[in-house]
């Protein structure tokens, strides 16, 4: 599936206050999904040396799945298509690679 059939069907899906002009709801579940990925591998490397079996992968996968959706709907209420936002990224760690500064930190490398 390609990013613009997601996020055409991510929004298909949305059911949340203030649908279409409403961008604060999406980034915080954004924010909150992203930190039960955060803690699921927190888990692997507390309860399991680290070590990420299937089942931990699979639950991880589902969360990363649920940070997709809200990344999607975010870009939806900007008015922002996910496919550009990919693509703008990709374009920006080019050219920072080419200078070589990947590394480090700031928005403007």
């Amino acid at each position: 599936m390609d990013f613009k059939t997601y996020q055409k069907k991510a929004r298909e899906t949305a059911q949340y206050p203030n649908l279409g002009s409403n961008n604060i709801y999406p980034t915080l579940g954004l924010v909150g999904e992203a930190g039960e990925v955060a803690e699921k591998v927190k888990k692997v490397i507390r309860d399991k040396n680290g070590i990420f079996d299937d089942e931990s992968k699979m639950g991880i996968k589902k969360e990363l799945g649920d940070v997709l959706w809200y990344i999607s709907n975010l870009c939806t209420e900007l008015d922002f298509n996910l496919d550009d936002v990919a693509h703008q990224n990709l374009e920006k760690l080019k050219l920072r690679a080419s200078k070589g500064k990947i590394g480090g930190s700031g928005d403007n490398r």
